[in-house]
């Protein structure tokens, strides 16, 4: 086999629209832009744009809002668990935890939390370790024999000492850590400030008696 002989599989690639080879072609002339106008030039983008009437997207109202604070858990059925236990992924004997779910496959990242749903049927007695379970699941558990115990999330480490206090209180602060030897530096010249102006007036009282 040659450089020159390697070719993808069929099917693999598509050939580009050669235009403007002709009206023969299929694709010559206005090459499958229609006529004339704004559509047929090249670099327009028109989205929404309904002729300047007001468009679709203004005229309809709002309704509700996106929560920032909003949690991402991962919810999980429980007959996805009944599952992954027939599949001999998931112990049994052991609680089902969040990190037990990531290494069955059942999760695929740690978000803010599990949460256990009740759709499908769980027959095997199992212990869960969730953040959040549905009334319908908590019932369909214990009727197995099993137990669903709450976890709380994921705490954030908490910031050191001085972080998301107000400037108030962190221009407080640098006053109150500074040391005390800089404020009898800056007073020792203003002590020495009168001595020379007590030289100064009898150097004057000499002048004035010699003359």
């Amino acid at each position: 086999m040659r450089l020159n002989e390697i070719s993808d599989l069929p099917g693999a690639t598509k050939a580009k629209k050669r235009l403007g080879r002709g009206l023969g072609s299929g694709l010559g002339k206005t090459s499958g832009r229609g006529q004339k106008g704004q559509k047929s030039r090249s670099g327009v983008a028109i989205k929404g744009f309904e002729g300047g009437q007001m468009p679709l997207h203004r005229r309809l109202p709002k309704r509700g809002f996106n929560n920032i604070f909003a949690k991402d858990f991962n919810v999980v059925n429980l007959g996805r668990v009944q599952t992954a236990i027939d599949a001999k992924k998931l112990d049994a004997k052991n609680p089902v935890t969040v990190q037990a779910l990531l290494e069955a496959g059942i999760i695929r990242r740690v978000r803010d939390g599990v949460r256990l749903l009740g759709q499908g049927e769980l027959k095997t007695k199992v212990a869960f370790e969730v953040t959040g379970a549905s009334s319908g699941a908590v019932k369909a558990v214990e009727a197995a024999g099993g137990s669903v115990t709450m976890t709380p999330m994921p705490q954030r480490a908490p910031k050191p000492d001085g972080e998301g206090n107000p400037k108030k209180e962190r221009k407080a602060a640098a006053k109150s850590d500074k040391p005390k030897t800089a404020k009898t530096a800056k007073s020792a010249p203003a002590k020495a400030a009168p001595a020379k102006k007590a030289a100064a007036k009898k150097t004057r009282a000499k002048k004035d008696t010699s003359e």
